[in-house]
């Protein structure tokens, strides 16, 4: 079935309504780019990359969690799932829950929206136990934003809104934000605090300068992405 509206995928790459994803090949180690590396001060914190650098790993998917995704544990096993609201985010997701060896399916909803969801398996459990609180999703302690996090976060709900860009959070605990928020700063990104009532709940990175730095940590646009939907760094 293809995908209509403006979130219609390409032609040439037409996106089944349901599909077993195929264990991906071991991904190619990236070379480390110095222009997206933003080092500690010898303080014991991390050293924050962009997308582009090390190898993609299932912790990665934090970065839906802060968005709209929603993990569920059934057993000793996990899934995830995120309704997004274009066709491309869902091709974009797809692959990049593939490089991370995670097999994933699709489907419209009844709200013109697009459901991706992931099988339950053991692999995501540790996602789902740094995550969840009973029923209740909240950003571990000590959590982190990098470029691989970054970019699954705005593939799955970032939005132009020129010259500045808007992240969407999940969620309607204003802790949960402040402690994304804190994670953003830390990597780089005064992110403003956009209020529910008032297109939010999202943080916005606004200017020409948050824009670069933003894109310096997510990388280069993927090619199902429209050229305006992702940020660059000129």
């Amino acid at each position: 079935m293809p995908l209509s509206g403006s979130g219609e995928p390409p032609a040439a790459q037409p996106l089944p309504v349901s599909f077993p994803v195929p264990d991906p090949a071991p991904p190619a180690p990236r070379r480390r780019r110095p222009d997206v590396e933003r080092a500690a001060v010898d303080d014991g914190q991390l050293v924050f990359f962009g997308a582009e650098t090390g190898d993609p790993s299932v912790a990665d998917l934090a970065g839906l969690l802060v968005g709209p995704g929603k993990v569920h544990r059934m057993g000793g096993t996990a899934r995830l799932s995120v309704v997004v609201d274009a066709g491309w985010r869902v091709h974009v997701l797809v692959t990049e829950l593939a490089q991370r060896g995670v097999r994933a399916t699709w489907a419209a909803t009844e709200e013109r929206r697009y459901a991706v969801r992931t099988a339950y398996a053991r692999t995501l459990v540790p996602l789902a136990a740094a995550w969840l609180r009973g029923t209740t999703q909240h950003p571990p302690a000590g959590f982190q934003l990098d470029g691989r996090r970054l970019r699954l976060w705005l593939a799955a709900a970032g939005v132009a809104d020129p010259p500045d860009f808007l992240l969407h959070l999940g969620g309607t605990d204003p802790t949960r934000w402040t402690v994304v928020g804190g994670a953003l700063v830390a990597a780089g990104l005064n992110g403003e605090l956009v209020e529910p009532g008032a297109g939010g709940p999202a943080y916005r990175i606004a200017g020409r300068r948050g824009t670069q730095r933003l894109a310096e940590l997510v990388g280069e646009r993927p090619s199902a992405a429209p050229p305006a939907a992702w940020p660059t760094r000129d």
